[in-house]
């Protein structure tokens, strides 16, 4: 009879959490994640897979003196790791020395949904509850990221009922099949700031950069411009750059609909030696490479499907007279 008691009372707790969160819309619910996650102190545990590769992830975060200060590491391989403090973020990774920027963000589509700016990207995507399930032990609601046209991913994410932590995330495409995953395996709560946390955010780091400091040379006007993009995406930044890896010079622009980031390189090859056509995928990432008939490269990379990434290099045109008098 008692246990029996248990059960019925613990039936009675569930629905009454269905009740409260099923109040809440879709839109709701990402607000308070974002809310959830800027707020609390935590250790996620994740896992990223794409295309059979699996690379675990540990975020861990905390508020210190008022203060948002997160780290971002990837625990196999070669060690990279990123820091926030409040709203700069300092980038360690094994290519090039550590840097820091001022309004930047932690790489990855976790960290892309957390901090997106959430009213630009419900112009182009609508929000939409999936019901409930059970991600790392705990209930979570579902809730998907529709995209409202069909050449981008969408994106369904696991919220947990209790903290409202995000607790999984899944890249899908235009028919639902699995892109791109990112699965939290273990989340630990914790009434304050872990002590090496605090160390952290107290250490010497590098000066922060603005976003438009980063770039070696000013903002300027290209010749050329993209003549359809999809639906939300605007232009970041653009400028003329040498690649450090060839110091070719090469034209370059950034653009992001606010949760995706795309960039967009264009250079003079030579059209005899030059791959005429290439196409790299990796989980989510495309990367697109077009030469077109006058020995022009266009090259596409971000997080979307390979035939936006190739629309988008060949809408590349050259300005008009008029267009770059303008």
């Amino acid at each position: 009879m008692r246990q029996s008691s248990l059960i019925l009372l613990a039936s009675l707790l569930l629905t009454c959490a269905k009740a409260s969160a099923d109040d809440l819309s879709a839109e709701a619910l990402l607000q308070q994640m974002q809310s959830a996650v800027s707020q609390q102190n935590f250790e996620l545990s994740m896992v990223k897979a794409r295309q059979g590769r699996l690379e675990p992830i540990r975020f861990s975060h905390g508020v210190i003196d008022g203060k948002e200060v997160a780290h971002l590491s990837y625990l196999d391989g070669k060690a990279v790791e990123y820091l926030q403090r409040q709203n700069e973020y300092t980038f360690f990774e094994n290519t090039h020395e550590p840097y820091t920027l001022k309004g930047a963000r932690f790489p990855g589509v976790w960290s892309s949904l957390v901090k997106m700016p959430l009213p630009r990207v419900l112009e182009s995507y609508d929000p939409v509850l999936a019901g409930r399930s059970r991600v790392a032990g705990l209930v979570a609601q579902v809730v998907r990221l529709v995209p409202k046209e069909a050449d981008k991913y969408g994106f369904v994410l696991w919220i947990d009922e209790q903290s409202h932590l995000l607790l999984r995330v899944d890249m899908v495409d235009r028919e639902g099949n699995l892109v791109e995953q990112v699965l939290g395996v273990d989340l630990d709560k914790q009434s304050a700031p872990a002590p090496w946390l605090v160390t952290l955010a107290k250490s010497q780091l590098p000066e922060a950069l603005a976003l438009e400091d980063a770039y070696p040379t000013p903002q300027q006007t290209l010749n050329w411009h993209l003549t359809w993009l999809p639906d939300g995406f605007k232009v970041l930044s653009q400028d003329r750059h040498q690649l450090v890896s060839t110091s070719l010079p090469v034209d370059y622009m950034m653009l992001s609909d606010g949760l995706v980031d795309l960039s967009v390189y264009v250079a003079r090859v030579d059209p005899k030696q030059a791959v005429r056509q290439q196409l790299i995928r990796q989980g989510a990432t495309s990367l697109v490479s077009y030469v077109n008939e006058v020995g022009v490269e266009i090259t596409v990379v971000g997080e979307v499907p390979a035939e936006t990434a190739k629309r988008i290099a060949e809408s590349v045109q050259p300005l008009t007279r008029n267009e770059a008098v303008q």
